[in-house]
């Protein structure tokens, strides 16, 4: 059995999702993939089905889920299921190419080879890495990003990066049951958990890549949420007793 999943979320991702799964199962280290699809109703998950059916089914795994639960609930049920399967190094990855999974090779050397807990895909680590937003969106996520530097205390350039690697044992020890959030403030929440538990974060340069294919689920109450989230997170942690990392 591979040491490493990819969990992909997806809902409505049938023009992507047969693309990313060859292009991950193509690399040149083993890497299973876990889609978590939350009933997306163009048949997303029959493409699937029928991939591991036909030609993956050691390597390619789904979970159905009724209807939109949320990109946060849709990664706690995916390490759920792959620390009960034993995986060491869990990934999170977008289905719409906005992640290249070559870099996929670059987050595991990173907790692999160099000594981190959680790496981090990250577009601002050096400069702005972003191609085809509209300028007025990376002004919003580099400050949001930078608004989270200010009230968490951590020192991440890109707190709310959506591609990461971690090892297993910082799963199991964050208490996912706590981690609240649904959406993407959920991406600040486990990077803060983590951090406030003692894990090691290292950032990994990457190049974000707008989505070609597809509709982003993108939009401003989601920044909202995370610009709000980050005020009960932290002050929450000041009457919270976090889990250290062993």
């Amino acid at each position: 059995m591979s040491e490493s999943i990819v969990i992909i979320p997806t809902y409505n991702e049938k023009e992507n999702i047969e693309n990313i799964i060859r292009a991950v199962i193509g690399l040149e280290k083993e890497f299973n993939i876990l889609v978590i699809d939350d009933g997306s109703p163009d048949g997303t998950a029959a493409i699937v089905k029928d991939l591991k059916e036909r030609e993956l089914a050691d390597r390619l795994f789904i979970i159905e889920r009724s209807g939109k639960q949320g990109l946060g609930t849709a990664y706690i049920c995916g390490f759920k299921w792959a620390i009960e399967q034993g995986y060491d190094y869990i990934f999170e990855m977008d289905a719409d190419f906005s992640h290249n999974p070559k870099d996929l090779l670059c987050l595991y050397d990173a907790c692999a080879r160099g000594g981190a807990d959680v790496a981090i895909g990250s577009r601002y680590i050096n400069g702005v890495n972003v191609v085809n937003w509209p300028l007025g969106r990376v002004l919003m996520s580099y400050y949001a990003s930078a608004y989270v530097r200010l009230v968490t205390g951590m020192k991440i350039k890109d707190t709310t990066a959506g591609f990461k690697c971690y090892r297993r044992r910082v799963l199991e020890t964050i208490e996912l049951d706590k981690i609240r959030f649904k959406g993407y403030a959920f991406q600040i929440e486990m990077k803060f958990t983590a951090y406030k538990c003692g894990f090691k974060l290292t950032e990994v340069p990457i190049v974000f890549i707008n989505r070609v294919l597809g509709t982003s689920k993108m939009n401003g109450s989601i920044f909202g949420e995370a610009l709000l989230g980050v005020l009960r997170l932290r002050l929450g942690s000041f009457f919270r007793k976090y889990p250290k990392a062993g």
